[in-house]
């Protein structure tokens, strides 16, 4: 009786999720977190079947096919045979590789004692012993805008963040394609090729709040968004119910999705997609031109 009872703590102790990284447990490439509700996974990956490049990235945990959608060193590889992320003494989450090489660094500073946390929404926060917020992932999105993720689009009509889609489909590094605000016009986002605009995704003048039931193959979802102006600031925003495996995702094909996960058909489902004709397209007919979009 007690052996077995034993075997069932230590087969309970396997299962349990590690959600957290500290000062003397460094995340090492076999080693995986796992949020605490078990829907998402932070540890290091390849693209493709090839081993030779790794990077550290956040996925899904919790559907069959792995989706990434936050990368750290997304323009700095790991090529060497190992390599692990720590938290320093001065609170700085970093990469390095076998050979001592950083890849990859949080940049921040602060007092001894940080740990990082991988929250269920997704997030990655790095945080003082009382709890503080030194850094975290959301801040600093790559190519997806994950529920209840805060982006800042602008700081004093100066464009911030800019969501950058991968070069190819198993290429992490930073492609041509990309999404921000209008440097010139605090009041446009755009959907980039290289320097060139290639789709107005919204224009708005004020705070804009939006919502609505979107359906595809029998699954609903509920969505608000949001558009925040206060006026140095402005901050997009969503949040939804009916799924917990939801995101905006901008492609290397030059189209904004939100997809949404189809347990059923274990695959990503199309809620929206754009643009989604030609016609869409920045400045496709010309100055004076008008595109018809009945043929």
């Amino acid at each position: 009786m007690y052996i077995a009872a034993f075997i069932l703590i230590f087969l309970i102790s396997l299962c349990q999720s590690d959600n957290q990284l500290t000062q003397t447990k460094p995340l090492l490439p076999n080693d995986t977190l796992i949020s605490e509700g078990g829907d998402f996974a932070l540890g290091f990956f390849s693209p493709t079947n090839s081993s030779k490049k790794l990077y550290i990235g956040i996925w899904y945990h919790g559907i069959a096919e792995r989706t990434v959608v936050w990368v750290a060193n997304r323009d700095n590889p790991i090529t060497t045979p190992s390599a692990k992320l720590a938290i320093t003494s001065n609170s700085e989450l970093v990469l390095s590789d076998s050979q001592g090489h950083t890849l990859w660094t949080s940049n921040t500073s602060g007092g001894a004692g940080a740990s990082a946390v991988l929250l269920n929404s997704g997030n990655f926060v790095l945080q003082s012993p009382n709890g503080t917020e030194i850094w975290q992932s959301f801040d600093h999105p790559t190519d997806t805008i994950l529920p209840t993720m805060r982006v800042l689009m602008s700081y004093k009509a100066q464009s911030v963040t800019r969501l950058v889609a991968w070069k190819g489909p198993g290429d992490p590094s930073t492609g041509d394609v990309s999404c921000s605000v209008d440097p010139a016009s605090n009041f446009q986002m755009f959907i980039w090729k290289g320097t060139l605009p290639y789709f107005r995704l919204s224009l708005f003048t004020d705070n804009a709040v939006s919502g609505g039931s979107y359906q595809s193959n029998g699954i609903s979802i509920v969505m608000y968004q949001e558009m925040i102006n206060t006026g140095d600031e402005l901050y997009y925003t969503y949040t939804v119910s009916g799924s917990p495996y939801v995101r905006i995702s901008f492609e290397y094909t030059g189209k904004a999705g939100l997809l949404i996960w189809n347990s059923t058909t274990s695959s990503w489902a199309v809620i929206s997609e754009r643009p989604d004709t030609d016609c869409e397209l920045y400045a496709s007919c010309g100055p004076f031109g008008y595109c018809d979009r009945t043929e």
